[in-house]
């Protein structure tokens, strides 16, 4: 089941909210001694995740089929980076990984344990979760997450996230079934903004026509990080900018951090880039920053020429997180409860049945 996104927080009482943790979406199925872990779009996980099979072999429960986020503590938050780290070809690095930096699969879910639960309501499944979880004491690597029915609550769950370690909140239908391949959930992030030097640019495969923007902020030493980018500009707008950036090509572009070259995720095309003279300032919007960068394709906003670009700085991105008490408390158990029983309850009592 997936979700789409939304605005805000909906306001009336039917709702179940659940952070949305940075990681990646796992369902996880165990069937006696396999056990098979899937990404959302179907891929195989496992291989890259040795230690959640393992964990998950060892189970008392020996049924089941949950779904989760993975995630990986590093240093007090969840690394993303350390996430793809992961996704390595060779079987050796991803075993040498697993055991510098365990993963942890957060549940949030069930699809089914001795008998298929998809089509019981949100207010049912859960309640199935916990049981389960109760009996799965013996794999430190799961989780519960919290929730909270509370809109104040998931409200200031809001606030937290975009800095770290949550990426927003996701709303539930408590008397939904789980509805798998369609968007019944919602996504809700905390957008904002922030003016970035236009360190490069990129032109459009197949074209002398620029294609994104390269997007920079200065650093304690006074030199130019590569933060991002952003891409959303009409073709009118794209044709009238490539004049502007041509004619001001040329050094020193990002004196710091660069746009790197090919990878798995990435051609050659995309690796290249042209620097350009640090004199533009654009405002865009954000939703994530992960390790001083923004996640995701920014939005453009407006171009800045009151702006100097070396007022661009780090400073005016929000400090992540690190860590918050959610965060802390779901690494290390159930927020002062014990570890596989109940369910996590944050700032007020805010799980009941």
């Amino acid at each position: 089941m997936e979700a789409r996104q939304v605005d805000a927080l909906p306001k009336d009482g039917r709702w179940q909210f659940e952070p949305k943790w940075d990681g990646f979406r796992c369902l996880a199925f165990r069937d006696g001694q396999a056990v098979d872990l899937r990404a959302k779009s179907g891929k195989p996980l496992g291989r890259y995740f040795p230690d959640i099979v393992e964990c998950l072999k060892k189970t008392r429960a020996k049924t089941f089929a949950v779904d989760g986020e993975l995630v990986i503590p590093v240093g007090g938050k969840l690394s993303f980076e350390a996430l793809q780290l992961r996704l390595h070809p060779a079987a050796s690095r991803v075993r040498k990984l697993a055991a510098e930096s365990p993963a942890k699969l957060i549940l949030f879910d069930i699809l089914g344990a001795a008998e298929d639960v998809t089509a019981k309501p949100l207010l049912e499944r859960r309640a199935l979760l916990e049981d389960l979880f109760a009996g799965l004491d013996d794999c430190e690597a799961l989780r519960l997450s919290p929730f909270t029915r509370q809109r104040n609550i998931a409200a200031r769950w809001l606030g937290r996230a975009g800095r770290g370690s949550l990426d927003g909140v996701v709303a539930k239908r408590l008397d939904a079934p789980y509805r798998c391949g369609e968007r019944d959930m919602l996504k809700i992030k905390c957008l904002r903004t922030a003016d970035c030097v236009v360190g490069g640019f990129r032109y459009a495969e197949g074209t002398d026509i620029v294609g994104s923007l390269l997007l920079g902020l200065f650093d304690a030493d006074g030199k130019l990080d590569h933060v991002g980018f952003t891409s959303a500009l009409s073709l009118d707008e794209r044709k009238r900018l490539t004049r502007k950036l041509e004619a001001l090509r040329g050094a020193p572009g990002f004196t710091g951090n660069a746009p790197g070259g090919p990878s798995r995720w990435s051609t050659a095309r995309s690796g290249e880039w042209q620097p350009l003279k640090t004199k533009l300032v654009a405002e865009v919007q954000y939703d994530h920053v992960t390790d001083n960068r923004f996640r995701h394709g920014t939005k453009f906003l407006r171009w800045r020429p009151d702006k100097a670009p070396r007022q661009c700085t780090f400073e005016q991105l929000h400090a992540e997180v690190r860590p918050s008490a959610l965060i802390r408390d779901i690494m290390r158990g159930q927020g002062g409860l014990p570890r596989k029983v109940g369910v996590e309850q944050i700032g007020a009592s805010t799980t009941g049945r």
